[in-house]
């Protein structure tokens, strides 16, 4: 398992100086700003993570439109569970998917959404069909389109994968919103959706205290996630992935926080 981080996809892709001030040489790139997504940033993404020595282990995808992330905006805002965003939504990604084979990238990431809990739901069905269109688009470009766990539990999340049935699908296991979200608990996942496990982000967080709010990010390590023992299981399962560092605020205490967060996971992997 190699130690990466996320990084966000600037300045037309010339912004890979902050990884190697890490001294890491794994990204998992992210952008949400569709005008990056070209084959001119493209080609200057590949020469310049060609020479800062970094390798990006997938392209996590951003799309239009609002995303509000908490429990009452955020079931009519993110991913392509809104109708009313879902076809400008999946041409995005498929924009994304055009990028990240031109990049080298073996994937896109991105949230689905609130998928509804009751496979009846007649919502459900479209929210498969619009998933399996993207995965398909992914499949003919030879690139995997993996879903970060977030919104919908585990089961959902297997349920999904099932009925979509293309070859191409992963998870980008996020054990820390399992949590933030109330939805499960990322050691007990691993025995539901396991062995979809493609990528890891190294975030962890509090259970939500109310019924409206989040649970609380913090620093690998401070949170409910069990990383020493989530990582051992990873192991067991003969998990080859990358653990990409996430710490979800800015300025001079993130960087104190990934580098706490890089030490931390060389001690958890020695377990």
């Amino acid at each position: 398992m190699e130690i990466g981080v996320i990084h966000t996809l600037t300045n037309g892709g010339d912004c890979f100086q902050p990884i190697n001030k890490l001294g890491l040489h794994v990204c998992q790139l992210v952008s949400w700003d569709m005008s990056q997504a070209t084959k001119e940033v493209a080609e200057r993404v590949v020469r310049e993570a060609k020479a800062a020595d970094v390798r990006i282990s997938a392209m996590w995808a951003g799309v239009p439109g609002p995303a509000e992330w908490n429990f009452t905006a955020g079931p009519s805002t993110l991913g392509l569970v809104p109708e009313s965003y879902r076809a400008e939504r999946v041409e995005a990604l498929k924009r994304w998917a055009d990028f990240a084979h031109s990049i080298g990238a073996p994937a896109i990431i991105t949230h689905c959404g609130f998928i509804p809990e009751n496979m009846t739901d007649p919502a459900y069905p479209p929210v498969v069909e619009a998933i399996r269109e993207v995965a398909l688009y992914c499949e003919r470009q030879g690139i995997g389109f993996w879903f970060e766990t977030g919104q919908e539990t585990p089961i959902v999340l297997l349920r999904t994968i099932e009925r979509i049935g293309c070859s191409n699908l992963g998870i980008n296991l996020d054990p820390a919103n399992l949590i933030l979200y109330g939805k499960g608990n990322p050691i007990d996942a691993l025995d539901v959706i396991g062995d979809y496990v493609r990528n890891v982000h190294v975030k962890d967080g509090l259970y939500p205290t109310n019924g409206e709010q989040l649970g609380r990010e913090v620093r690998a390590g401070l949170g409910k996630v069990n990383f020493p023992l989530l990582i051992k299981l990873l192991k067991d399962r003969g998990f080859q992935g990358e653990l990409i560092i996430e710490r979800e605020i800015e300025g001079e205490e993130q960087i104190t926080d990934i580098r706490r967060t890089m030490d931390d996971l060389r001690s958890w992997l020695e377990v």
